[in-house]
């Protein structure tokens, strides 16, 4: 069952890099003028749903199969996304808003998010990659 479940974590942690990797990949394209702002963030709200389903998803997977110190890692940045995703101003599009991602520094911020949690899926995919190496053979 152990290696079921690192298994799943390894699998969901390829996606949530791909798409980081795209997240960087469309705010650079913003920053870079190649797209509009309301088509970015169109792209991007598209995809902030799926990341916290599949980022909570292995949080709560691997509390239920007792692996507290995974478990502990990725509950602030599931925390985190949760939190961003319920704090969205009643007005705004989505977490990315195109009348807002220029000012203030929305963007350099969004782009500094993505890459912390870039090197964060990084890190977790070597670790499950690791943890589900040493599970016993069922």
């Amino acid at each position: 069952m152990e290696a079921v479940v690192f298994v799943f974590s390894l699998l969901d942690c390829c996606a949530l890099i791909f798409l980081s990797v795209y997240f960087i990949i469309t705010l650079s394209d913003l920053e870079c003028d190649y797209i509009n702002a309301r088509s970015c963030c169109s792209k991007l709200n598209k995809w902030v749903i799926p990341e916290l389903i599949g980022h909570t998803i292995v949080t709560v997977l691997m509390l239920i199969s007792l692996h507290w110190f995974i478990f502990l890692l990725n509950l602030p940045v599931a925390t985190w996304n949760i939190y961003r995703y319920i704090m969205v101003p009643s007005g705004n599009m989505g977490v990315f808003d195109p009348t807002e991602i220029h000012n203030r520094g929305q963007l350099k911020s969004h782009m500094k998010e993505a890459m912390i949690k870039l090197g964060f899926h990084l890190l977790c995919f070597f670790m499950y990659l690791y943890s589900g190496s040493r599970c016993p053979g069922e």
